[in-house]
């Protein structure tokens, strides 16, 4: 989607981007001035692997400021991102048929990381009307002998649904009973939460630290995507093991950025507040003109900056060129051509018919886009033929 909507841009169509899974906001002040300060300082050489040890010691304190861990130095590693650090522990934990369960929707990357690794990715639908979020009889159901990995990710990429710590302990009430099975915890949009409070599995289960790895970053929180920084907390041979995957792959992370991120994860963060409160307003003011679009609904988002929204009441429609509308894939692309809007069809988060909508766009965007989004479905129940006009009403 993000290729089609860049070519029909480059042909001098209008179209705004609501794909992209990246704030809009500026890296904070103070951690771009740490990132220039190592680079006049000469901290641009090779780094340990598992990253230097000042930032280390900075998610230590993190993770027991904020969420009550405790762990040693060697049991942190940092990676060019929170996406390695996955791919790392995957690929330092899986043999051959090895299962992982993956509650969907999901990020698109999880079952193909699974996959390369060598595993089995164990898809297992989670309902709207439980809030998208993965319940005890299910996890039980699913579990076999070959279960290595149950992936959780809250705030959860697309839903925005997120795990209390009743909830996280009534999955784990079930992970008691067999000791085989590992969680890897996807905590990436942590500070990013609007109704509830956060909570992690390591936190809600500490009895079963040994089998929990904690994955977190920079990226989202501090608008820091292009950086490249994420870390993992977890089993001493766990960390070990994915040392050395990284060791014969990336080596480390921008030895730059990882200076910045120690005054990312410990320096002020003053700013989070307004990032949040800024977010919010927007996910308000989708979610609001989501209700007024035909055919479309979602739930109120409760974490990260995506509304879920189902198109299932668009299906079986026509559009002006007499398209009919069977998939959200098709919804997708007839919002991009016929209306320059991009969005992510349900499909790529293993969930259909839905799609999603990023808000970490600026509200001018927000507004334009949600006014053809909805003129969109007003053409497509109302059998309108001249989308032009349609367009200029919206």
């Amino acid at each position: 989607m993000t290729a089609k909507a860049a070519a029909l841009r480059e042909e001098g169509n209008d179209v705004i981007t609501l794909s992209q899974g990246e704030p809009d906001f500026d890296t904070p002040e103070n951690v771009q001035m740490a990132g220039i300060a190592a680079i006049r300082d000469g901290k641009t050489r090779y780094t340990a692997v598992a990253g230097v040890k000042p930032l280390r010691e900075a998610i230590q304190h993190k993770l027991k400021r904020d969420n009550d861990l405790d762990y040693e130095i060697d049991q942190i590693t940092v990676g060019c991102g929170a996406k390695q650090v996955v791919f790392n522990a995957l690929f330092a934990s899986l043999d051959p048929q090895d299962e992982v369960i993956v509650p969907t929707p999901c990020w698109v990357s999880y079952p193909d990381m699974v996959r390369l690794a060598g595993g089995e990715p164990v898809l297992l639908e989670t309902a709207e009307r439980h809030g998208f979020k993965l319940r005890p009889a299910e996890l039980e159901a699913a579990i076999t002998r070959r279960t290595k990995w149950l992936m959780l990710n809250s705030p959860n990429n697309p839903t925005g649904a997120v795990y209390s710590k009743a909830e996280l302990a009534a999955l784990a009430d079930v992970l008691r009973r067999h000791p085989h099975v590992h969680v890897l915890s996807d905590d990436i949009y942590e500070k990013l939460v609007y109704d509830a409070p956060f909570a992690t599995m390591a936190s809600a289960a500490p009895d079963l630290g040994e089998r929990i790895l904690t994955v977190n970053g920079v990226s989202k929180s501090t608008a820091m995507t292009g950086w490249r920084v994420g870390y993992g907390a977890g089993p001493k041979d766990l960390i070990k093991a994915m040392n050395t995957i990284q060791g014969q792959t990336s080596s480390h992370t921008s030895s730059i950025s990882q200076y910045a991120a120690i005054e990312a994860i410990a320096g002020s963060q003053e700013y989070l507040g307004d990032f949040v409160a800024e977010l919010k307003k927007r996910r308000d003011l989708v979610v609001d003109r989501v209700s007024e679009m035909p055919g479309l609904h979602c739930r109120v988002p409760e974490g990260a900056f995506y509304v879920f929204i189902s198109c299932a009441g668009v299906l079986g429609k026509a559009t002006a060129n007499g398209k009919v509308i069977e998939s959200d894939m098709d919804f997708a692309m007839y919002l991009l051509e016929d209306f320059g809007v991009a969005v992510v069809p349900g499909n790529g988060f293993m969930a259909s018919p839905y799609i999603r909508i990023s808000y970490a766009s600026s509200v001018e965007d927000l507004v334009r886009a949600c006014s053809r989004v909805l003129a969109a479905c007003v053409a497509l129940f109302e059998g309108a033929q001249n989308r032009e006009q349609i367009k200029e009403t919206a």
